[in-house]
């Protein structure tokens, strides 16, 4: 009977372990957001290789690397203010790419967190989020 006690009390020492751990609280989003984070560094997407696809910044102009870096969009960024940029395409690599020279893309940053950047793009009345890691 103390056996079954014993292990019933470790069980229950378990359970409560495990559901302090699962309730631990998130990280919260910087508040005012870190914008100034985008104006400089090296980016690349959660979950993406970099191989596949990263970002540079530096003195307002954006360069997207994509296939092992031997594809790229080169865009100048202009700054509305503190969090709302245009990216204009000014040059890229591959002729199929669907970005074309002029396009502008409208970005907000709606949030940070530490080195991560969560940014709203419009372009041509479409929006899609993006969530970057900066690694430089």
């Amino acid at each position: 009977m103390n056996l079954l006690k014993i292990f019933s009390a470790g069980m229950l020492l378990a359970a409560a372990i495990q559901i302090q751990a699962q309730t631990a609280e998130q990280k919260k989003p910087d508040n005012p957001a870190k914008c100034a984070n985008i104006k400089e560094g090296k980016f690349i997407r959660a979950n993406y290789p970099e191989s596949i696809w990263n970002m540079t910044i530096k003195d307002n102009v954006q360069t997207e690397y994509f296939n092992n870096g031997k594809d790229f969009i080169k865009s100048t960024l202009v700054f509305v203010d503190d969090c709302n940029y245009k990216a204009i395409v000014m040059e890229k690599s591959d002729k199929n790419d669907p970005a074309q020279v002029g396009d502008v893309f409208n970005n907000k940053i709606v949030a940070t967190q530490d080195n991560l950047l969560k940014v709203n793009t419009k372009i041509e009345g479409t929006s899609f989020d993006v969530v970057y890691v900066k690694v430089k």
